[in-house]
């Protein structure tokens, strides 16, 4: 690519975190990669993969060789199954597992005659420790993710980066750990719960969102469900870590550098968040209740939650975010700019009705 500046390529560039990040990387050259060119920021340039497909690696791995970006931050994930039109969970599976798999072997093909590629950057997530968790846990703790295919997926992504870190060619990865991401323009299960948001696309819930019409927020009977404690991550700060990142001139000591993410200061309990989002709340008799009522929703339509979400939706799960701390050093407080508590109410900063009728755009 011609110019002076250093380049960057980012995966999932369409995506809500990609266009949070593109105007924090000013300074780079970026080539954006998705299957779609991006509605809102664009790129320097722009490159159609399909990397569930298998010929992506090598199209990747020519991009590479022919560009010499210093840093690949890998995006590209399926999340919300409903939104992103992929139903099917082998061909999601095909995107997410195979996809890292392919990202990382292009990577390391394109450093196979000396260093091109400097970083590779992927965002793992918390839900890979499983729903439910003894206290805030630190990196080493095992991993555990159960039932929900984005979780599932995460987990198997984040051991494929752990086992190919070591073969990346003078690549260091970094495998951040994210807790939910939240803010303005986001819109995904745990944000949608507390915000009522009818993300379906049945024409019923098309109407609930024209009309601003919310559903209820729902727990199982009992005082736990209120007093679990649950952290979040402001968008911009995630987008403000990957460009430190890709900024940062001290190597790392090691190859593979793993760390929680999560907002600053105390977490917050369920029934909190209920509160700050001043949502309506309908307790059901149990977990066995909510899912059926979960999986009505999903089968009309109308929430684009899945009935696999439950375990994450009534569980504690938290992080230790030590490690993280000491990483950033001095600029912790400049790149987790949020609170956690900050974070999770700038998601409720516009109304709410703007929020759900963007929801199918984020």
């Amino acid at each position: 690519m011609s110019g002076t500046k250093p380049t960057v390529v980012v995966t999932g560039i369409a995506g809500n975190l990609g266009q949070r990040l593109l105007p924090q990387l000013a300074e780079f050259q970026v080539i954006g990669i998705d299957l779609k060119p991006p509605a809102g920021n664009s790129p320097d340039r722009f490159v159609a993969f399909d990397l569930g497909e298998e010929e992506s690696c090598r199209e990747l791995y020519l991009l590479l060789r022919n560009t010499g970006p210093i840093a690949v931050i890998h995006l590209a994930f399926v999340m919300d199954q409903v939104r992103t039109g992929v139903l099917d969970l082998d061909r999601m599976w095909h995107i997410n597992v195979a996809g890292t798999a392919r990202v990382m072997e292009a990577i390391t093909e394109a450093n196979r005659d000396g260093a091109i590629v400097e970083k590779f950057i992927f965002p793992s997530s918390v839900s890979v420790y499983g729903p439910s968790l003894p206290g805030p846990v630190t990196e080493d703790f095992p991993l555990g993710a159960h039932t929900l295919p984005y979780a599932v997926h995460k987990m198997e992504c984040d051991r494929v980066v752990q086992q190919r870190a070591p073969s990346l060619r003078g690549c260091s990865a970094f495998l951040l750990r994210p807790h939910i991401f939240v803010g303005a323009s986001m819109e995904n299960y745990m944000v949608g719960a507390f915000r009522g948001t009818p993300n379906g696309r049945s024409p019923r819930a098309q109407r609930m969102r024209s009309q601003g019409r919310r559903l209820s927020c729902m727990l199982p009977y009992g005082k736990k469900y209120l007093e679990n404690h649950i952290q979040f991550l402001h968008v911009d700060d995630m987008a403000s870590l990957l460009a430190f990142i890709v900024r940062k001139k001290e190597p790392e000591a090691q190859r593979l550098t793993v760390l929680n993410v999560a907002g600053r200061g105390d977490s917050l309990t369920y029934a909190q968040c209920i509160e700050m989002a001043h949502a309506s709340l309908v307790r059901v008799p149990g977990r066995a209740a909510m899912r059926v009522v979960l999986q009505l929703l999903w089968h009309r339509g109308i929430s684009a939650i899945p009935p696999e979400a439950l375990p994450y939706m009534t569980g504690e799960y938290t992080m230790n975010t030590e490690r993280l701390r000491k990483f950033l050093g001095p600029e912790y407080e400049r790149v987790i700019r949020h609170t956690i508590a900050d974070a999770f109410a700038d998601s409720f900063a516009r109304p709410l009705q703007a929020a759900a009728q963007g929801s199918a755009a984020d």
